[in-house]
């Protein structure tokens, strides 16, 4: 029994011992999966952060590589942006600097025909009034005719042939109606095309009117009308191109006695040449700085346009003159601008010049430098532009506006002026003097010359540029010869004046103006004349030779 025991016993302690064992490698296998699926998992992690930790390197790299893109283009843009101002800079000055050059192959000259312009005819459109609506067909309005059994019915007959008197009552409604408003259309559309017949007639008129203003233009131009030369040359003037700035504006006057053109222009101020030099880009900054253009760089170039723009003037009168109505031109160059020390408005001379075709037209002036080509021509040209330092005019426009001859007494309609060709010797005499005396000037000795004018020799009491004066006065009806102004060089040099007056009632030729050039001499034609004496004596006076009048003889 005992050994029964023992023998149970051990079964039992051996069961126990297994299924301890089996508990054991369970527990044991179970951590062993448990510490695996834990390395897993921290490996997983571990890869994940690893996975975010570059996604976010990358998109930080991808953001500082975008960013420096950014800045690049950025940067670009400015740099571009400062490149295409300075561009805009140099432009701005190569066209200052070439203004005489660009206008030398231009063709100026204005063809007269070529104003005439064509007649702005309009379009005829009649839109709906040109639909015809289609008429009625009275087939479609006719009811089907009875077929078939439908003929047997009773009553059928006669219910057709009433349908049928109401579709043609109907039908013939509707035609009345279609033939009013196809009346009515064509009524409409009879006055639309009687008034667009009327707007071409007009049309044609007002061409018809142009071209006749034109062909009188034309006509007047031909024939050497003064009013025709002016406005021929303004327009000259007119369509000659220049950059943003320039004022364009200028008076035209016509001398015809002397063929002289007096020409009065509007000058650029000096604000026209560009104050800022360069731009330049501080990237550091961001920001973008003015390199202010030198002042004595300025200076000269604005000297340069005050010079390239008189010389361009005169090419361009003298080249689109080709029936050689002038000889001579008058220019001065004025600036309208403020007195910075009364803020008034201020209108200076800063050059005049005169010079006649022959001179003119033999330079080259795809070569000249201007200024110096100003010199040759004895341009008088103020010393300092910039500061508007006046030059005298070598002749004032208003000396020769022609109004001044022309007035007339528009109340009355009678001239009351004095004729100046119809005073007597002493009365005349007696007039210049009067004149000059209004002017400041001390008469001190005045005799009749033996041509029938006046020789006086006066004194002008201004300390430096006064001195003693040669006045000779001319009542001529034709243009007054070089051996006049000679004659009065000549006694100007026997009497030591320091300048000499030449007057006359009518006007000089190309080779007194040409004499008297560099010397100390003015020529006053009579418009000049007449100015003066309604400027400084009061006088409103004419000059209307007689027809008996002859010139007198020159002196010997």
């Amino acid at each position: 029994m005992a050994r029964m025991n023992r023998l149970v016993y051990s079964v039992v302690r051996a069961q126990v011992r297994a299924q301890h064992e089996a508990a054991r490698k369970h527990a044991a296998q179970a951590r062993t999966i448990a510490k695996s699926q834990t390395q897993a998992a921290i490996a997983a992690e571990k890869a994940r952060k690893e996975y975010e930790r570059t996604q976010h390197k990358e998109y930080e790299r991808a953001q500082r590589t975008e960013q420096k893109e950014r800045a690049r283009l950025y940067t670009e843009s400015r740099i571009a942006e400062v490149n295409l101002q300075n561009e805009q800079q140099e432009q701005e000055i190569a066209q200052l600097s070439t203004l005489l050059i660009d206008a030398l192959s231009a063709d100026i000259f204005i063809h007269l025909q070529d104003l005439k312009q064509p007649p702005q005819l309009p379009i005829f459109r009649p839109e709906q009034l040109a639909i015809v609506e289609p008429p009625p067909h009275l087939q479609t309005y006719m009811p089907p005719q009875p077929s078939g059994i439908q003929k047997l019915f009773p009553g059928s007959k006669e219910k057709y042939a009433q349908e049928v008197k109401n579709a043609q009552e109907l039908y013939n409604s509707h035609v009345a109606a279609h033939a009013a408003r196809e009346q009515e259309r064509q009524k409409k559309l009879t006055e639309a095309r009687a008034l667009f017949e009327q707007q071409v007639a007009e049309a044609h008129q007002r061409a018809a009117v142009q071209h006749a203003e034109v062909d009188k233009f034309q006509q007047d131009f031909d024939s050497g009308s003064p009013d025709a030369i002016v406005n021929y040359f303004t327009m000259v003037l007119d369509t000659s191109t220049y950059p943003d700035g320039f004022p364009q504006q200028a008076k035209i006057a016509y001398v015809p006695e002397s063929k002289q053109l007096v020409v009065e222009y509007d000058l650029p101020r000096f604000e026209i040449v560009p104050e800022v030099g360069s731009y330049k880009y501080t990237k550091g900054k961001d920001e973008i700085t003015q390199a202010v253009r030198p002042l004595a760089q300025r200076k000269s170039l604005y000297n340069s346009i005050v010079a390239q723009v008189t010389l361009r003037t005169l090419h361009e009168l003298f080249k689109a003159d080709r029936k050689e109505y002038i000889d001579t031109i008058v220019f001065n160059g004025y600036v309208d601008t403020i007195d910075k020390g009364t803020g008034r408005n201020i209108r200076t001379c800063l050059i005049t010049i005169r010079t006649n075709r022959d001179t003119f037209t033999g330079l080259d002036l795809s070569k000249v430098d201007p200024q110096a080509c100003l010199k040759v021509l004895n341009a008088s040209v103020s010393k300092n532009p910039v500061e508007l330092a006046p030059v005298r005019p070598v002749l004032e426009f208003n000396m020769v506006d022609p109004r001044f001859v022309e007035e007339m007494d528009v109340i009355s309609g009678l001239d009351q002026r004095p004729n100046l060709m119809e005073l007597t010797p002493t009365e005349f005499e007696s007039l210049i003097t009067n004149l000059f005396q209004k002017m400041g000037l001390e008469t001190r000795q005045t005799q009749a010359s033996r041509d029938g004018g006046v020789d006086c020799v006066a004194f002008d009491p201004r300390p430096i540029f006064g001195g003693k004066v040669v006045i000779q006065a001319k009542r001529y009806k034709h243009t007054v010869g070089v051996s006049a102004v000679r004659d009065l060089f000549g006694t100007m040099q026997n009497e030591g004046a320091s300048k000499g007056i030449l007057i006359t009632t009518s006007g000089y030729g190309k080779a007194s103006f040409e004499f008297a050039e560099g010397k100390p001499i003015e020529l006053l034609s009579g418009s000049n004349l007449l100015y003066l004496l309604a400027q400084h004596a009061g006088i409103e006076a004419k000059i209307e030779p007689p027809d008996a009048w002859k010139d007198p003889i020159p002196d010997a």
